[in-house]
């Protein structure tokens, strides 16, 4: 039988044991309220995992984040915002598998915030989420993350503090395997990303205009389907072919590495070169299709796990999705372009390794409406295989919401009404996502990388599209408390998470 430990319960658990470990003041866990059975994230067994992840004379990479107020040129508009530098995206963190990160956050905000090291398999008191592995950083306050970092591959930060994501709060955590060949020339990051803030309205402004909208008349419960694509600029049609309801949320500005399209960063390269990109979608409310003009992409890793390698023209990422993909570069400019999926608008960087005009910021090469790949149908690469095996445990998960009342619900409840999935150690777990609405919802399940059942992808973000079951499964060997849930953060804020904790 499932231990009875709802989340009013479990926030209660945290308020009474939260303490501080050293000099480093990383959060440390003593028990308490919570349930007996159920892993504690600062408890015996998640130091022991720890332990024996980390080896002896492992080197030691050091960062500093500091959260604050910024001015950002986005390529012409000025925007005041919340950034970790005066720039977009933020610092690249870079280490290899089997370092030790350290980063010492200092909150400059006038706000508590976080910082979740999305995809990482990481050590669960460390996961960054205030009320289930950590208090908040206060206004003005200090934190250390401090965790081995296992899997080498393509990950990114940020907080799971509200809708901070919505802000410059992101930046990409790039773990090297010092045992890859390379084969490629030169290596280019790129962060795709939504823009609202400083444009007249902020994140917060936007939530509450979406929850404010429900509730009235004949309206209110209406499903998704019967308002799809209700935007913030009044009532416009968010569809998209593959996905679905698009988005709720209509935005001024797509970036790629935070400029808009209208003055678009360029990378410099040689014809024939072989060019690593790394893609991150670190939207809020917008899936992208991307393609470079006369160009293939061969996909080489999903969420930082490798893949048999895979041509195609154009790709899906949802938001919380990474994709590598390989490129052998042509002679003269070309467009990398990211579609709004569904919404209309786009971002735009260019390619140069030659003479040539400069593509205007509304081109549409012909590849993204040639061969277009999601990730979560990719194969994966036969070294990371996920061995077949029954499944110990089988957790049905079913997606509802409504855009009036604007909210979003796991198997008929939101975040604050449900109790976890509970998972035992060493068991091989099996979570089905059913989405009953007409809106598509990247799921993400923290600590943890699954293989979608029908592909052997290994990933830890896939979206599922209306009307449809995706299923995944893991072996569970990182114990704690870990957030599975929709990373649409408006989707995620009223309501679509859910805990996954491990029994004792």
């Amino acid at each position: 039988m499932s231990p009875t430990l709802t989340r009013r319960r479990l926030l209660a658990g945290i308020a009474g044991t939260v303490g501080l470990a050293g000099a480093a003041g990383a959060a440390a866990w003593t028990g308490g309220l919570f349930d007996p059975r159920l892993v504690v994230p600062g408890g015996d067994l998640v130091a022991r995992t720890e332990a024996a992840r980390r080896r002896a004379g492992a080197r030691t990479v050091a960062v500093a984040l500091n959260p604050r107020p910024v001015t950002l040129d986005l390529g012409g508009p000025q925007v005041q915002t919340w950034g970790y530098q005066e720039s977009a995206p933020g610092p690249l963190i870079r280490a290899q598998a089997g370092d030790v990160l350290r980063v010492e956050v200092t909150n400059g905000l006038a706000a508590e915030t976080s910082v979740h090291w999305h995809g990482v398999a990481l050590r669960n008191d460390m996961d960054g989420v205030p009320g289930v592995t950590q208090r908040a950083i206060a206004a003005g306050g200090r934190h250390t993350y401090e965790f081995t970092v296992p899997d080498p591959g393509t990950y990114f930060y940020h907080p799971h503090s509200g809708v901070q994501l919505d802000r410059a709060l992101h930046g990409v955590l790039v773990v090297d395997d010092p045992h890859e060949p390379g084969r490629y020339d030169q290596e280019w990051i790129v962060v795709l990303d939504d823009w609202v803030d400083g444009t007249g309205r902020t994140p917060d402004d936007v939530l509450a205009s979406l929850q404010s909208m429900g509730g009235h008349g004949d309206m209110a419960g209406m499903d998704h389907g019967g308002m799809s694509g209700m935007s913030m600029g009044g009532m416009e049609t968010m569809v998209s072919p593959l996905l679905g309801g698009a988005g709720d949320v209509d935005y001024p500005h797509y970036l790629i590495n935070g400029r808009a399209a209208a003055a678009p960063v360029t990378f410099t390269g040689r014809p024939r070169q072989r060019v690593r990109i790394r893609l991150v979608n670190a939207a809020s409310d917008t899936a992208f299709r991307v393609a470079v003009g006369s160009h293939r992409l061969t996909v080489t890793h999903t969420d930082g796990f490798p893949v048999t390698p895979t041509t195609c023209d154009a790709l899906v990422l949802g938001m919380g999705e990474r994709a590598d993909v390989s490129v052998e570069l042509g002679d003269g400019v070309f467009p990398l372009v990211a579609i709004a999926e569904g919404k209309g608008g786009q971002g735009l960087a260019l390619v140069r390794t030659g003479a040539g005009s400069t593509p205007g910021a509304a081109v549409r090469p012909p590849e993204v409406d040639r061969r277009v790949l999601l990730t979560g149908g990719l194969r994966a690469a036969d070294a990371v295989r996920l061995e077949r095996r029954r499944a110990d445990r089988v957790h049905r998960l079913v997606l509802g919401g409504s855009m009036m009342p604007y909210r979003w619900t796991v198997n008929g409840a939101t975040f604050a009404k449900l109790d976890p999935l509970v998972v035992g150690q060493g068991e091989r777990v099996r979570l089905e996502f059913v989405n009953q609405t007409t809106m598509f919802h990247p799921m993400h399940v923290h600590g943890h990388t699954f293989a979608v059942a029908d592909t052997g992808a290994r990933k830890d973000t896939v979206i599922v599209v209306p009307k449809q079951t995706v299923a995944v499964e893991f072996d569970a060997t990182n114990p704690g408390q870990w957030m599975t849930h929709c990373h649409n953060i408006y989707h995620a804020e009223t309501g679509m998470m859910i805990n996954l904790a491990y029994e004792e």
